[in-house]
Formats: C-alpha cells, sequence, structure tokens
C-alpha cells in the first residue's frame, strides 16, 4: 500500500495542488488528503470535475481529477470535445470498481471490464497505479510528462492501494444570497447578437469570456475576436464549471462565464457548486431563446424554470433577472464595482444570422492565445511588461 501523505507530498513536487473530484471508497484516503492539506474543490458530477480541473489549468494550475470509474463516463463528454480539442491536460484517478475476478456490487461488473478501453479509445494515457511508493514515484513522473506535453494522463486505482487517511473535521462555509431581482415586466427580448455586442463592449484589460458551445461562441467571434475569449466547442453545459476552475486559480481576473439554457438545464447540478465556493469574480450570464437553436430550434424545457430562483438558492450572491440590455449594461457595470459571484438571467429571441461563421482558429490555437492573455495580464498585475491586449 502506499502511504497516502507521502504519495500527496510526491504529487506537490511535481506541482500537482488543485484537486477537483466525485468521491470513490477506493480512493476516499486521497480525497481526505486533498480536502486536509490541499485546495480540493467538491464537484457534483465527474464531467463537472474534469471542466473544473480545465479551467484551473488555464489559470496555471497543474490540475487532479478523482473520480469512481462508474463516473468516468459521465466525463467522457469533457474528456473528448473539450480537453481533447483544447488540448487541456488534466492528471486523472479513476477506481477500478467491478475489477474482473474480485467480488463487487452489480452495477460496478460491466464497467470494471472496460474502463481500460474507455481511457484507450478516448486516447487517454493510462496506467495502473503500483502498490509500491518507488515505482508510483517513478509513475508519477512520466504522467507529468504528458501533462506538460498537454496530454491528459489517468490512474487506474485498485482497492486497497492507499493507507488510511482521516478525514480532518472540515470547516463548511454558506454563502448566502443577498440580491435577488425576480422577473417584473415585459421582456424586452433582443436578439443574441445585440446582448454579446454589449456584454464584449463592457470588457476590460482583466477580463476573460468564456462563451458556451454553439452560436453562442461563434456570434461573440464574429462580433470581436480577441485574445481574451474562449468559444467552447461541444461539452455542452461545462462553461460555467469551466469558468469555476478559471476564477479560483485566477482572482485578479474578472470571468465572464456567457451560457444557454439547454447547456445550463444540462448541468444544472454546476451551480450548486459554483455557489458554495462563490468566486466574487465571476459573472454567470444565462441567455435564455428556450430552444437548442444551433442545431434546429428545438425547445427547451426552461420556460417551465425560475432560474433566478435556483442560483439564489444555490448561494449565489446575487441573482437578477434581466429585461432590457440597458438593465443588463447597468448590472454588468454594477458587478465590475462590487464583485460578488452573481447570475443574471435574460430571455432572447430565437434565431441568428443565415450566414453565421465559425472561428478559423483551431481550439488549441484559442486556448493557447488566452494563456498568453492571462500570463501577461498576471505580470500586468505585478506591475511587470505585459503583452498581448484585448
Amino acid at each position: 500500500m502506499l502511504n497516502t501523505k507521502t504519495f500527496g507530498r510526491e504529487l506537490q513536487k511535481l506541482g500537482f495542488t488543485f484537486y477537483t473530484g466525485v468521491p470513490c471508497s477506493y480512493l476516499k484516503d486521497l480525497i481526505n488528503y486533498a480536502i486536509n492539506e490541499r485546495d480540493y474543490v467538491a464537484a457534483v458530477n465527474e464531467g463537472d470535475a474534469v471542466a473544473i480541473a480545465a479551467g484551473a489549468y488555464l489559470g496555471g494550475k497543474k490540475p487532479v481529477a478523482l473520480m469512481q470509474n462508474s463516473g468516468l463516463a459521465n466525463a467522457v463528454s469533457p474528456l473528448v470535445s473539450l480537453n481533447y480539442p483544447f488540448r487541456l491536460p488534466v492528471l486523472g484517478f479513476v477506481s477500478l470498481r467491478g475489477e474482473p475476478g474480485v467480488p463487487d456490487e452489480p452495477q460496478h461488473e460491466l464497467m470494471g471490464r472496460i474502463t481500460t478501453q474507455l481511457l484507450e479509445l478516448m486516447q487517454v494515457r493510462w496506467m495502473y497505479l503500483s502498490y509500491e511508493l518507488e515505482e508510483a514515484k517513478r509513475q508519477l513522473l512520466e504522467a507529468s510528462r504528458y501533462i506538460d506535453c498537454n496530454q491528459p494522463f489517468f490512474f487506474v486505482v485498485r482497492h486497497g492501494t492507499f493507507e488510511t487517511e482521516d478525514l480532518q473535521k472540515q470547516e463548511l462555509s454558506s454563502h448566502r444570497n443577498r440580491v435577488k431581482i425576480l422577473k417584473n415586466t415585459a421582456d424586452q427580448l433582443p436578439n443574441r447578437n445585440d446582448v454579446l455586442a454589449v456584454i464584449n463592449r463592457l470588457k476590460d484589460g482583466k477580463t476573460v469570456q468564456l462563451a458556451t458551445t454553439g452560436k453562442t461562441g461563434r456570434e461573440l467571434y464574429e462580433i470581436e475576436d480577441t485574445c481574451n475569449n474562449l468559444y467552447m466547442v461541444g461539452s455542452l453545459g461545462c462553461v460555467s464549471s469551466l469558468g469555476l476552475g478559471l476564477a479560483l486559480s485566477k482572482d485578479h481576473l474578472d470571468v465572464v462565464v456567457i451560457d444557454g439554457d439547454g447547456s445550463l438545464l444540462m448541468r444544472m447540478g454546476s451551480l450548486a457548486t459554483n455557489g458554495y465556493y462563490s468566486p466574487p469574480n465571476m459573472l454567470h450570464i444565462l441567455l435564455d431563446n428556450q430552444a437548442h437553436d444551433s442545431t434546429g430550434g428545438q425547445s427547451t424545457v426552461s420556460h417551465n424554470v425560475n432560474f433566478v430562483e435556483i442560483a439564489a438558492s444555490c448561494g449565489y450572491e446575487k441573482s437578477i433577472y434581466i429585461h432590457s440590455v440597458n438593465e443588463l449594461e447597468h448590472h454588468i457595470n454594477e458587478w465590475k464595482k462590487t464583485g460578488g459571484l452573481t447570475f443574471l438571467h435574460m430571455n432572447i429571441v430565437k434565431g441568428s444570422s443565415t450566414q453565421l461563421g465559425r472561428p478559423k482558429m483551431k481550439p488549441h490555437e484559442v486556448k493557447e492565445r488566452l494563456q498568453l492573455f492571462i500570463g501577461n495580464n498576471s505580470l500586468r498585475t505585478k506591475g511587470e511588461e505585459q503583452g498581448c491586449e484585448p
């Protein structure tokens, strides 16, 4: 067995200090270590954990994602359509519940047989984590080299790998909603392009804009393609988790997350995680046209959901219904002055230009350009020379 503290310190030597994940009994001791001694973000599902880790990597961290292999299936979407195209590496630890020949619960039987095959299909390098410390240290060095080359790496963890690490008493914080403004008049219902133009105009030299997949990112690209933008492709529902990881890693940045109703509905549990960790430098804007606009305009169920109430209940400091572009501009400017995790919900009209283009840059080039902006912004914060400007 591995001494968990010693193993964790080996990870620390290699720069891995940011952890996120979902519990598993095989990994509980490593998770307890991360909670006790490192920065740990408890995700509500494994896909969110991968996206949070990706955001932390954008912010300069070397992240670790921890999960049960049943949850590896939940992480497939971001691993193949966020991490892969953007070349956002993550060091993963996935348990091997249902290992062939080892008695386990019936729900783990199939995943136990296909865990390593699934990693290989996703082109994720992997190893069985050794029980012996010296061999495990060698494995960590190899894994770190893959991370440094922008490739994900996963350790498959068998039962009994880690020695007991008792969980210290957790001091749970509470973040309460302070401002809640519900719908109280008719909607202006602007189009998405006009709303994005307002959001984009209000950015400044410390703003990062993360646009959800589909027409939102494509329209933002056409309005102005700048080095502080990231246009999501795939990984529907992961944009605010990506924003959370970045906001927690770079607290001097203003992180503006531009979401859609179909996206948020897919991973609405992320609101609870965002609200608990409550980064004051994150603004979450929901543009709601009650449709999957990028795939033919099929209706979502957002008309039946009170997102402002939900965000408020999840601990967003401010949760506000926006009726017009003037209100939107006012509340963005207010957030820039006061901070505080803020949720703005605005209904917009369906549809977009029939001539809507797509970003000319590859996703990994967009990421690299954004990393340069973030790095130069960090230097500028320290009063040093700056580079790429928004």
